[in-house]
């Protein structure tokens, strides 16, 4: 097959959400505006919204605009070729054994051993690999992107995104916010220039 193992990984990673998965189904017997989404999962229009960018960005739905209102339904070749893919997942190639990954770095962060379990888990050669479910391990993540960033500088918000897509490219945007919404990083009036908050490079 064309496709690689790191697209069917990518697929599966975006489905493999409750949400997501409830949202295919109800595309899937039509069209439906963002509000009537949010409605049937009785979730915010800007978390339901994300969970649609997310899958449009694989391919498994599509947008059409009318006005100001943004109406969703499925992709129907998008998800073919995703069935596609599951259906042949015997056919791809095995990957040479990964690398023994360097967590010296981890180790240089003084953390307490809890916190570093989390990063030895989420991490590998210091790239994120995925994000974790739980919040309190998400703080932690934060808290190690929050020493990439250099006190008393301000930033761009193009620059704040080329510092955590450095080991993070996939959900850049949301770390971006998490990291504004937890108080590591301090946003200008307006979004134009980001800091870093005082002490917030220094792990507690």
């Amino acid at each position: 097959m064309s496709a690689q193992p790191e697209e069917v990984l990518n697929l599966l990673k975006i489905v493999a959400d409750e949400s997501r998965l409830t949202l295919l189904r109800l595309l899937n017997q039509g069209e439906y505006s963002v509000g009537e989404l949010a409605g049937h999962l009785n979730l915010g229009e800007p978390t339901v919204s994300h969970h649609l960018s997310r899958l449009r960005k694989v391919g498994l739905v599509t947008l059409r605009m009318d006005g100001n209102q943004r109406f969703y339904r499925i992709h129907e070749s998008g998800l073919a070729h995703f069935k596609s893919l599951v259906t042949h997942l015997e056919d791809f190639p095995l990957q040479p054994e990964s690398s023994v990954s360097d967590n010296r770095w981890i180790d240089r962060l003084g953390l307490s051993p809890e916190d570093s379990q989390v990063l030895y888990d989420h991490t590998h050669n210091g790239k994120l690999t995925h994000l974790p479910r739980k919040h309190k391990k998400l703080v932690v993540i934060l808290i190690w992107l929050a020493t990439l960033f250099q006190p008393d500088t301000l930033y761009t918000e193009g620059e704040v995104n080329e510092v955590i897509q450095a080991v993070y490219r996939e959900d850049y945007v949301g770390l971006r916010r998490d990291l504004v919404d937890m108080g590591y990083l301090r946003r200008e009036r307006g979004g134009g220039k980001y800091w870093l908050t005082p002490g917030s490079d220094h792990p507690a």
